[in-house]
């Protein structure tokens, strides 16, 4: 006789502690088995057979299936297209519910979709509910029911909401004694899904008071250990956002914004998905790029004479990471300063970060471009050079990620005060051709 069980899906909530679907599903009256499943449908569009993200994920797998362990219970980690994978679980079980946290991005709304309808066709109820964001979808709309489409009234009435808000508690951790009782289950090793064993330096990060309470100080410097380094946290869910906002509510007011900042994207991405595609802004893609391909591997590359450029994506493609104040020189210096299609870098970014996001990725590429929501205006083209004397001063940054580092140590791509000039021009022609 089969066992009957309820599935906690693990997808981007990778913790086990303070978990709103795992909490749910260990209050129901069934024993719960959790599942993780490595999806073909998202590993077979990864670009590097070694990414860092696949090992990161597989990491914290083990992980939890250590923590398990220690309760009598397992992980359960299937390499299969999702609905063959419930498919094989039905076989093998009697599953009376399934409970999963919500996930805002298409590709995952519509596969959501698909097993809400095989489930309800099987009789299995499919519970989801909000984890990842203390808002979500339209929690935080203007006063007529449109979407905020301005960070500032955005991050004001989110804050109000929160202050009138009795922020949730799921303490899932205290109750793991009610998952399945089975024998111990291993993670398949990342040769079986497809992947080889990158070179990975695990990413650690900083919650300290000391460093939230001074982020404002030290976020823009690249050279010192002045950001958290939550981002690739937040995206797989190993920290739960309710506890790194009651931090930052105690702490520093600028580390919530940026928090904030993360729901606005994740919001615009749900209301406006034609963003995934195509300029928030629809006069912006109305711009006639110019998309030379030798330049843009030369950006890749870490290549272009612009030391600051250069450090930067040579700190990305060296370890799947780059400071924010850097990431937008980065990708201004990519769109204005060579007219490469913003989507272009978008690409980039999304097969190299770890802590990639697509709402937060997009939305800032956007926004570099000047084509996003509340984007800076397009006039506004980064100095390089002034950015570095502003932020890199000793060029302490910059000599950690270019090792042979000297004056002049390659020639300049582009001349600056000429690219200026060319993006202005090139900028204003296109938004001038049709009606703002």
């Amino acid at each position: 006789m089969k066992k009957q069980i309820s599935i906690c899906w693990l997808r981007r909530d990778l913790r086990l502690n303070d978990q709103a679907a795992l909490y749910h599903a260990l209050m129901s009256k069934y024993p719960v088995l959790p599942v993780f499943i490595f999806d073909p449908e998202i590993l077979n569009k990864l670009t590097d057979r070694d990414d860092r993200r696949v090992l990161f994920i597989h990491n914290q797998l083990k992980k939890l299936n250590n923590e398990l362990k220690v309760h009598g219970s397992s992980l359960l980690v299937i390499h299969d297209q999702v609905i063959p994978a419930f498919e094989k679980l039905k076989e093998e079980f009697d599953i009376k519910e399934v409970y999963t946290n919500h996930d805002y991005e298409p590709y995952a709304i519509n596969r959501d979709s698909k097993v809400a309808e095989y489930l309800s066709v099987t009789g299995i109820p499919f519970h989801t509910f909000k984890d990842q964001v203390v808002f979500e979808k339209s929690d935080i709309m203007k006063s007529d029911g449109t979407p905020y489409t301005v960070f500032t009234p955005y991050s004001r009435r989110w804050k109000e909401a929160f202050f009138k808000l009795s922020l949730p508690e799921y303490p899932s951790e205290l109750y793991l004694s009610k998952c399945l009782q089975i024998e111990p289950l291993s993670v398949p090793d990342l040769e079986n899904i497809g992947f080889e064993f990158p070179e990975f330096n695990s990413a650690k990060y900083n919650i300290s008071e000391d460093l939230i309470r001074n982020y404002h100080l030290t976020r823009n410097l690249p050279s010192v250990n002045g950001t958290s380094q939550i981002s690739v946290h937040l995206r797989f869910g190993t920290l739960s956002v309710r506890y790194l906002v009651k931090l930052a509510i105690q702490w520093n007011e600028q580390w919530l914004n940026e928090l904030i900042w993360r729901e606005f994207f994740m919001m615009i991405l749900y209301h406006y998905p034609h963003v995934v595609h195509n300029s928030f802004k629809k006069k912006y893609d109305q711009i006639e790029w110019r998309n030379d391909e030798k330049e843009f591997e030369a950006w890749c590359r870490g290549e272009t004479g612009y030391p600051i450029v250069d450090a930067g994506m040579r700190q990305l493609n060296e370890t799947g990471l780059m400071h924010n104040r850097v990431r937008m020189i980065v990708a201004s210096f990519l769109c204005k300063h060579l007219l490469i299609d913003w989507r272009w870098g978008e690409a980039y970014f999304a097969r190299k970060l770890l802590d990639f996001e697509l709402s937060s990725n997009n939305g800032n590429w956007q926004w570099a471009s000047g084509s996003g929501c509340d984007s800076a205006p397009y006039f506004r083209i980064f100095n390089p050079t002034a950015q570095t004397l502003k932020f890199d001063p000793k060029l302490i940054y910059i000599k950690t990620w270019i090792r042979d580092f000297k004056v002049d140590y390659l020639k300049p791509i582009v001349q600056h005060e000429f690219a200026r000039k060319r993006a202005l021009e090139r900028y204003k022609i296109a938004l001038n051709e049709i009606p703002i």
